[in-house]
């Protein structure tokens, strides 16, 4: 069974016109030449004026139900907002629900509701994937997105608080130093990643990021800085190390092994450095010391 029925058909006459069509056989004019002048069905219109009769004679002002009826549902209007409004916030929240996840608890609602659901959800003991479908596109404010492994730690620390301490901290630096745009550099990492990587969620559609916590972002790293000139220096590959406690990082740089210490101190750096290297460390001379120092996020974990 297609979970998306094509309508081929434009059949069914608008309630207003059936009113106006059984208001006319109620005045005392026969049903087909009624329905002949209006253009529409004999046998719609008086199964229609019969509807009405009835109900006015059970004290009803309701009129009778007419057109295509809509599809039986498991939830609610009210129901199935609910849910709705939890996965985006589930979402927002980095913890958002798999296809999967989202199908279970949708289950578990409808049984806590005491919905009337099919047969195959309670022998699944999850929603079929044809209502999941349905229920999207019903509610087009949600979309399956897969997310970006973000940490519980970034996920807790990014506030407005520590942004706006951040951004304060850096205008005081760029204030008091007059940073040129040579002295500005950006680095950042890429690499393989050695955590899990997050499947596809259900979250809010046109948000530009969706994340999902992991127990950590990136395992091994190539670290690239580029200052604002559109200079750079040769990529670096950053490897934790677990066996020894005195050197937590190691850094692969100009075909060379380089260790770190846990103050960012590198150790064993090649003979020749480059200036915007001894400029990005801050430290002239590093090669003939034997050591340097790494920004705060270059060193360690």
């Amino acid at each position: 069974m297609p979970s998306i029925i094509q309508r081929k058909t434009d059949r069914g006459v608008p309630l207003a016109l059936l009113q106006v069509a059984s208001g006319e056989v109620q005045e005392g004019k026969s049903f087909r030449e009624v329905a002949k002048s209006l253009d529409i069905c004999h046998v719609t219109l008086y199964r229609f004026h019969k509807k009405r009769l009835r109900l006015e004679s059970q004290g009803s002002h309701t009129p009778p139900r007419v057109g295509y009826w809509t599809p039986k549902k498991v939830f609610s209007t009210e129901q199935e907002m609910l849910l709705r409004d939890y996965l985006m916030e589930a979402a927002d929240l980095y913890y958002g629900l798999s296809s999967k996840e989202v199908r279970k608890f949708a289950y578990e609602l409808a049984k806590n509701y005491n919905c009337k659901f099919p047969q195959t959800w309670a022998e699944k003991e999850m929603a079929g994937a044809d209502w999941l479908t349905t229920f999207l596109k019903r509610h087009p404010t949600l979309s399956i997105r897969r997310p970006q492994a973000t940490s519980l730690s970034r996920a807790t620390s990014f506030n407005r608080t520590n942004v706006k301490k951040f951004f304060d901290n850096l205008s005081a630096v760029l204030t008091k130093h007059e940073f040129v745009t040579h002295d500005i550099w950006n680095m950042d990492e890429t690499g393989v990643t050695t955590v899990q990587n997050p499947g596809k969620i259900v979250a809010r559609k046109g948000t530009k990021q969706v994340g999902s916590v992991t127990s950590a972002e990136r395992g091994t790293l190539v670290a690239c800085a580029v200052n604002a000139l559109g200079n750079s220096i040769p990529p670096m590959m950053i490897v934790s190390s677990l066996l020894h406690q005195q050197w937590p990082s190691w850094l692969y740089w100009h075909s060379k092994w380089v260790w770190v210490d846990a103050r960012g101190r590198l150790f064993g750096l090649p003979q020749a450095l480059p200036e915007p290297y001894q400029e990005l460390t801050g430290v002239k001379g590093a090669a003939d010391s034997g050591q340097s120092f790494l920004p705060p996020f270059c060193g360690g974990d």
